[in-house]
């Protein structure tokens, strides 16, 4: 509990990072799961829509501790990120127009461009690695940015893609190996009781899970007005069809919660993103600024409780966001654990990757129309500081932290000036 607990504090870095710490954390340092079997774990994280490395946490909780312990890991690697945003969400709702917070974002947005286009790098270079898959991506951000394709659609299609052009007896990839000795989960240790493959125990799963979507929905019907409703419903569909980890999430969460209902604009958006990219925990939990703006600029409790409402807002998105991830974890980790090979599987998640790379491109396309050409023109001062901070990424390795100070500390001397 302490360390889930410290890692939910600490967690900084995004999905790459946060597996890069609990690589580190419990293969190497801890030595309570082998490296074989934590690659196993996350390759089924990664085929699974929502947040792979909150998933992972869960996933290794789960098996390490039970059902609390999957609980446990999964609730504290996202509750400080919630509360710190929830924090920081009413500053900018209710403070957001002061010059200090508006040079702060002016710094931060072409920041956070420059990190959409990292993370489109990141991604491809790892799994754009034959033509098909360059064909996909292509095929995503056209289909995306100029079709406007519905999200699903393209993911589908990539998944189906992949799986037919995959080979059956496709080879498995070999785990490196791991120095520092035997760990309490290795490579060969049996499965343990809980962990093994059981109908009835998937079935309580299941029930439960629908309980708990079905419970608090049926209550936001009854009590919580269209709005809270609406929130439940829409981030339940982002939470169960966005592959390709968090950025590829925020095209399908900026087309709803922008374009289609109207809860935040466009730019809030950007600078909401820039709040996520500066709290520990998932970058998904930019869901909770989306829920906080929306309960806040639509009054959810009335025009005298906007801290109240907002922050009821952000707990709504953040319960149905993550809620399908504890059920996808707690009911197919048996399934998992008694598979060793998924050649077929391992193709449809490398085609949708690709396709993630894609339509995280035509997100960075979405933010940069509307940072660097705003009022029908270039806007030279956003640009350089863009293509400056994507250069100190791509190029000079900065991290995340310091780069964020910098823009915001500029961004802020700037508007002052």
């Amino acid at each position: 509990m302490r360390f889930w607990a410290r890692l939910g504090c600490i967690s900084f870095g995004g999905p790459a990072g946060q597996i890069a710490i609990l690589h580190a954390e419990l293969v190497e340092r801890k030595r309570w799961i082998s490296e074989k079997r934590f690659l196993h774990a996350l390759n089924y994280c990664m085929l699974l829509p929502g947040p792979e490395a909150q998933q992972l946490a869960t996933y290794l909780g789960w098996l390490m501790h039970r059902t609390i312990g999957g609980m446990a890991a999964g609730a504290l690697f996202v509750l400080p990120s919630l509360v710190l945003l929830i924090a920081l969400s009413w500053l900018y709702m209710a403070h957001g127009q002061q010059p200090l917070f508006k040079g702060l974002f002016d710094g931060l947005k072409p920041a956070v461009l420059a990190l959409v286009i990292q993370a489109a790098h990141r991604l491809g270079s790892r799994v754009l690695n034959t033509p098909l898959r360059w064909a996909i991506a292509a095929g995503a951000l056209v289909g995306v940015a100029v079709f406007n394709l519905p999200f699903p659609l393209v993911v589908l299609t990539a998944g189906v893609v992949g799986h037919l052009a995959t080979s059956r007896d496709a080879p498995a990839h070999a785990a490196a190996a791991t120095q520092g000795g035997p760990a309490w989960i290795d490579d060969d240790t049996p499965t343990p009781p809980h962990a093994r493959f059981s109908r009835a125990r998937l079935t309580r799963v299941l029930l439960a899970g629908a309980l708990l979507f079905a419970l608090p929905f049926a209550a936001l019907l009854a009590w919580g007005g269209p709005v809270l409703t609406d929130m439940a419903g829409f981030f339940t569909k982002a939470a169960l069809v966005t592959f390709g980890g968090a950025y590829a999430v925020l095209p399908y969460v900026f087309q709803g919660a922008v374009e289609q209902h109207g809860w935040l604009t466009a730019a809030q958006m950007m600078d909401g993103l820039a709040l996520g990219e500066t709290t520990p925990g998932p970058l998904i939990m930019v869901v909770a600024f989306v829920g906080f703006a929306g309960g806040w600029t639509q009054a959810v409790l009335g025009p005298d409780a906007l801290l109240a409402g907002g922050a009821l807002a952000a707990v709504v998105v953040t319960w149905f966001t993550f809620l399908p991830s504890f059920v996808f974890i707690l009911a197919g980790g048996p399934l998992i654990e008694s598979t060793q090979r998924m050649p077929r599987l391992a193709g449809a998640l490398a085609a949708i990757t690709a396709a993630a790379v894609g339509v995280i491109l035509s997100l960075a396309l979405a933010f940069g129309v509307q940072l660097l050409w705003a009022h029908g023109r270039l806007q030279w001062l956003p640009a350089l500081m863009a293509a400056a901070a994507t250069v100190a990424l791509l190029r000079f390795k900065v991290g995340l932290l310091p780069l964020l100070a910098a823009c915001g500390a500029l961004g802020i001397a700037l508007r002052l000036a």
